[in-house]
C-alpha cells in the first residue's frame, strides 16, 4: 500500500509517528505516501481517491468525468461548493463551483486500495460543461471528447433535435443559457456545412522541450489556447486560466529592458518573433524550424577557463558601441518612470556560447550555454562585480551556486559577469530533461506581480511541488535570511525557482528541487536604492527585519525552532568569515568604483550579520 489516508487506511497518531521516523512522506493534511514509493505514480494512480478524501462533497466533472481520472497533463477536474485548486506534485485538483441543480450519475473507480464509488457529471451536464465560457474545465474537453459526447447523447435520445432539447432542459434549470446555445449548435451542426473563412492573424505554434513536442499554442486573434500533445513524458505546461497565455510560457517572455529594446507590441508578436527560450523551450511554427535549431548542451564548462574569479578565455561578443547604445535607450525609458527602478528591468543579459577553445561567442547559431551580464550605466557600472561578490557569499553560505566569473571587456569597458546555465544537459551522454520554473509560474501569477508575493505563500506552493519539501523549505528559509543579510532588494518571484529533472524515459519528474542561487545582488549599494527593502514580505514585513521575524517565518512554514535558530547562526558566521577574506580578481583592483562597491557590500553584510546574530546572544 503506497498511499495512506488518515481515518481510512491509517490512524492519525500512527501516521504522525511514521512520518517523524521517515517512513512516510506527508503530501497534504491527512494524505501520506510511503517514503520508498514512486511518489508521482502513487499520486496519479490514486488521484480520484485523494480528491474524494479531500473534497467528499464534490463530484468528477469536465474531462475527468469522461476519463474517470486525471487528464494526461495531470489535472483532475471536480465541481463542488467553491472555486479552488490543490497541487500535489504533478497532480492538480481543480474544483469549480457546481451549478445550483447539478445532474450527476454514479461511477466506480478502481485502484490498488479497491473500488470506490463516486459521483460524476451526467452525460448532459458534462456536455454543457464543454461550452462554459472562459472555463478551465471547458478547455480541458477536447474536440474529440465533444464529438463522442454528442454521439452518446444522440444515441440515447434518438436524434440531434431531441438530444438538444434534453440538454436545454438542464441548461435552463441552471441558467446556463449560453452553454445551452453552444451545445445545441454543436448537436445540430450538419456534416458538410460551409466552413467560416480562416483568420489569417491566427497563430498555431509548436512548443517543444529539448526537441520533444509538448503541444500546440494557438491564438485565434482573440485569446490563447493550449493543446497538449499526447505523450508519455512529464507535464510541463498547464493552462490554468482559459484564454490567457499559460503561466509557464509567460514566464519565458522578455521583460524590462529586452522587451523594450525588441519593440514587441504584445505576447503574440513576442512569440512569433522568438524561438529559443530558457528551460530548453523552443517555440516555432513548424517542425522544420525545430529541427534546424541547435540543442542547448553544455560541452565546455566555465571552470576550464576560470582562474580566481577571472574568465581566462577569449571574449568575442558585442563591443562598446553595440552594448552601450542599447543600454542608454533602455535607461532613458526606465528612469522616466516614477517608481524606483529594479535591477531585473535594468540589467542587460546576453545569451552566449562557450566553445571548446575558450572563445565566448553570441549564441545565435550555437548552443546557449552561458549568460553574459555587461555593466550598466548611470551608477550601475559595478553591477556585475556586486553580483559576483554576492554569488561568492552564497557559495560560502552553503547554497548551490552556478559557476561564474568576471570578464575583462574590450574598449576599456567595465568588467562583465559570465554565468553558466544550470538548467541544461552536461555533455552528449546526459539524457536528462531539465526545466526551471520560477515562482511566478508556480503560483500562477503574471510577471507584473513578481513583487507581490510573500515567503509564506512561496512555501505553500513549494511544499506541494517539491520531491523533498523538508529540505527545500529549509533552503527557502535560508535564502530569505541570506537576502536580508546581503541587502538583496531584488529577490522577487522570478529570481527564485524550482529545477525540475526527469531521467531518460521517465513519465514524471524524478526530481523537483529548489534551483541554485542566481541574480543575487546587494541593491543598497546603487544610486537611489540606499533604503531598498526586501522584494518579498515575510512575517508581514519587508524592512527592519529582526531575529524574531525569521523565527516567526520558520514557525509558519513548519520548521523546528532549533533548526531555524541554527540556520541563523550558521549563515551569519559563514558570511562574516567569507566577507573578511573575499577579494576581487586582480584585474579589477585598479578600479576605485570596484573597490568602493566591494567595501560597501562587506560593510553591509558584516553589520547585518552582527545585528542578527547578536540579537540571539
Amino acid at each position: 500500500m503506497s498511499i495512506h489516508l488518515v481515518g481510512e487506511t491509517i490512524d492519525a497518531k500512527r501516521a504522525h509517528h511514521r512520518a517523524q521516523a521517515g517512513e512516510l512522506i506527508q503530501l497534504v493534511r491527512g494524505v501520506y505516501v510511503e517514503h520508498d514509493a514512486n511518489v508521482e505514480t502513487a499520486i496519479l494512480g490514486h488521484a480520484v481517491r485523494i480528491a474524494h478524501y479531500l473534497y467528499p462533497n464534490a463530484y468528477l466533472s469536465s474531462a475527468s468525468a469522461v476519463l474517470l481520472g486525471p487528464s494526461p497533463d495531470g489535472r483532475l477536474f471536480i465541481s463542488g461548493r467553491r472555486n479552488q485548486r490543490t497541487r500535489l506534485r504533478t497532480l492538480e485538483i481543480i474544483q469549480n463551483e457546481a451549478p445550483a441543480h447539478p445532474s450527476t450519475a454514479s461511477a466506480v473507480i478502481g485502484d490498488d486500495l479497491g473500488e470506490l464509488r463516486v459521483d460524476v457529471s451526467s452525460p448532459r451536464q458534462r456536455f454543457l460543461e464543454a461550452f462554459r465560457l472562459r472555463s478551465e474545465h471547458a478547455s480541458a474537453i477536447t474536440t474529440d471528447m465533444r464529438a463522442q459526447m454528442a454521439a452518446r447523447l444522440v444515441e440515447e435520445h434518438g436524434s440531434p433535435r431531441t438530444a438538444a432539447d434534453a440538454v436545454w432542459a438542464l441548461a435552463r434549470e441552471n441558467g446556463w443559457y449560453r452553454e445551452g446555445e453552444g451545445a445545441e449548435r454543436f448537436l445540430l451542426l450538419q456534416p458538410g456545412a460551409a466552413t467560416m473563412p480562416a483568420n489569417k492573424a491566427a497563430l498555431d505554434l509548436l512548443v517543444a522541450w529539448q526537441g520533444d513536442v509538448l503541444g500546440h499554442l494557438t491564438h485565434d486573434g482573440f485569446e490563447w489556447r493550449w493543446k497538449p500533445q499526447k505523450r508519455g513524458g512529464p507535464a510541463l505546461v498547464r493552462e490554468t486560466t482559459p484564454g490567457k497565455l499559460p503561466a509557464f510560457i509567460e514566464s519565458l517572455l522578455p521583460e524590462g529592458w529586452l522587451a523594450q529594446v525588441l519593440h514587441e507590441r504584445d505576447e503574440r508578436e513576442a512569440l512569433r518573433r522568438g524561438r529559443r527560450y530558457m528551460s530548453n523551450i523552443v517555440i516555432v511554427q513548424s517542425r522544420e524550424e525545430l529541427a534546424a535549431l541547435p540543442a542547448d548542451i553544455l560541452a565546455t564548462t566555465l571552470e576550464t577557463f576560470c582562474e580566481t574569479g577571472r574568465f581566462t578565455g577569449h571574449y568575442a561578443g558585442p563591443a562598446r558601441g553595440e552594448i552601450e547604445e542599447t543600454f542608454e535607450q533602455n535607461l532613458a525609458r526606465i528612469f522616466a518612470r516614477a517608481e524606483t527602478p529594479r535591477l531585473s528591468g535594468v540589467q542587460i543579459k546576453a545569451p552566449m556560447s562557450l566553445l571548446a577553445d575558450g572563445v565566448l561567442v553570441p549564441a545565435v547559431d550555437q548552443p546557449f550555454t552561458h549568460i553574459l551580464k555587461p555593466a550598466g550605466a548611470a551608477g550601475f557600472e559595478t553591477l556585475p562585480i556586486v553580483e559576483w561578490l554576492c554569488l561568492e557569499l552564497g557559495r560560502a553560505a552553503g547554497f548551490e551556486v552556478p559557476s561564474a566569473a568576471l570578464l575583462e571587456m574590450p574598449d576599456g569597458m567595465p568588467p562583465a559577469l559570465v554565468v553558466e546555465r544550470f538548467d541544461i544537459r552536461r555533455g552528449g551522454e546526459d539524457q536528462r530533461r531539465l526545466a526551471m520554473e520560477d515562482f511566478c509560474s508556480i503560483l500562477d501569477l503574471p510577471t507584473s506581480s513578481k513583487y507581490d508575493g510573500t515567503i509564506e505563500r512561496m512555501a505553500k506552493g513549494l511544499r506541494a511541488l517539491s520531491t523533498d519539501p523538508t529540505a527545500d523549505l529549509d533552503i527557502l528559509y535560508r535564502r530569505a535570511i541570506f537576502a536580508w543579510l546581503i541587502a538583496d532588494g531584488d529577490m522577487h518571484l522570478k529570481n527564485l525557482a524550482m529545477l525540475k529533472t526527469a531521467e531518460a524515459g521517465a513519465k514524471a519528474f524524478t526530481s523537483v528541487r529548489f534551483a541554485p542561487l542566481y541574480d543575487a545582488v546587494t541593491t543598497r549599494v546603487f544610486p537611489g536604492l540606499g533604503s531598498d527593502r526586501m522584494a518579498l514580505k515575510l512575517n508581514g514585513k519587508d524592512d527592519r527585519l529582526g531575529r524574531q521575524d525569521f523565527l516567526a517565518l520558520a514557525r509558519t512554514i513548519g520548521l523546528t525552532a532549533a533548526g531555524s535558530e541554527a540556520a541563523i547562526a550558521e549563515l551569519a558566521e559563514r558570511l562574516v568569515e567569507r566577507a573578511t577574506s573575499l577579494r576581487l580578481p586582480d584585474f579589477t583592483g585598479h578600479s576605485e568604483a570596484a573597490k568602493a562597491a566591494q567595501d560597501r557590500v562587506i560593510a553591509i553584510v558584516s553589520e547585518r550579520c552582527a545585528a542578527l546574530a547578536g540579537a540571539g546572544a
